[in-house]
């Protein structure tokens, strides 16, 4: 992130290569901000604008330059959804507002993902990112995964640095109580989703519990901001009534993890991503919502 003393002048076509020499990583900071991939690329490209109307020969460190930006411009577009009702103005108890997930095929990640994807951005992090506020969303995401300092974060936030280091100290809580680090072995845990989903088909109770951590946590559901299931015995009763459409699934990556896919007639009806942690399900993150899915990339072949 550091280009430091890069000497910007005046010449646009210089402006714009220098400006998609870091696309990648700014839309990076702005999908992990905003779970969505269409409100990134918005992000970027207000950056852009930002930038070709400021006085770039003043602009000493671009890749951090832009990254505020980037978070300024991600931290409005969080609280508009606020003021629109779009998200509650506080904690948002047992419903949740699911991220667009990014799906591709088991054989691997596509390389236009991999920066995307880069630090196990897996959805349940997303989803907990959700659950934060803007201010703490931003302090967490900048500092925690992309290293921006708390000097840096205050003038956002509109906070000192030290009230910017007790945002990303409450997000970091959250995060770590709900998006734990899922096992790295991606055969791992593909056994275990296949096995999940191939209980789920024949209906088998029993089976489906032997697989589900004790405390696991399902997520999400109708209208993208369905409510949260928690127990191995809960959970596994809402698969069972799954079957009919377990048998429609197909596997796939979901944020890079091993997850898997539903679809009818050609049609992407449910994503299902799973947090595998010491060989069981401990996090199912459902996302079922038509207007969501029909954003969703699927023109990788899954």
């Amino acid at each position: 992130m550091s280009d430091s003393n890069v000497g910007i002048d005046g010449d646009s076509e210089f402006l714009a290569a220098r400006f998609e020499s870091h696309r990648s990583h700014l839309r990076a900071v702005a999908y992990r901000m905003l779970g969505s991939l269409a409100e990134a690329d918005d992000a970027v490209q207000e950056a852009w604008i930002k930038l070709s109307r400021a006085d770039s020969g003043r602009v000493e460190n671009l890749g951090g330059w832009l990254t505020t930006v980037v978070g300024r411009v991600c931290l409005d577009m969080l609280r508009s959804r606020r003021t629109r009702g779009e998200e509650p103005l506080e904690d948002p108890g047992p419903a949740v507002r699911m991220p667009e997930p990014l799906l591709s095929p088991v054989s691997g990640i596509d390389p236009e993902q991999e920066a995307l994807l880069a630090d196990s951005v897996g959805l349940a992090l997303l989803v907990v990112l959700e659950t934060l506020t803007p201010a703490e969303r931003l302090a967490f995401v900048l500092h925690d995964l992309f290293a921006v300092p708390y000097e840096e974060i205050a003038p956002i936030v509109g906070r000192t640095a030290t009230a910017s280091r007790q945002l990303a100290s409450r997000a970091r809580r959250r995060v770590q109580g709900g998006a734990p680090a899922p096992d790295p072995d991606l055969a791992r845990q593909r056994e275990v989703v296949d096995a999940f989903l191939a209980a789920a088909r024949e209906g088998d109770f029993d089976a489906l519990v032997a697989v589900l951590d004790p405390d696991v946590v399902a997520r999400g559901g109708a209208g993208g901001a369905g409510g949260v299931t928690v127990g191995a015995i809960a959970v596994a009763s809402g698969a069972s009534a799954f079957a009919h459409l377990a048998r429609l699934a197909r596997p796939a990556l979901v944020n890079g993890a091993a997850g898997f896919v539903v679809v009818s007639e050609g049609r992407l009806i449910a994503v299902l991503a799973f947090t595998v942690v010491r060989r069981r399900i401990a996090f199912i993150d459902i996302l079922n919502d038509p207007e969501q899915l029909a954003g969703v990339d699927v023109s990788v072949e899954l």
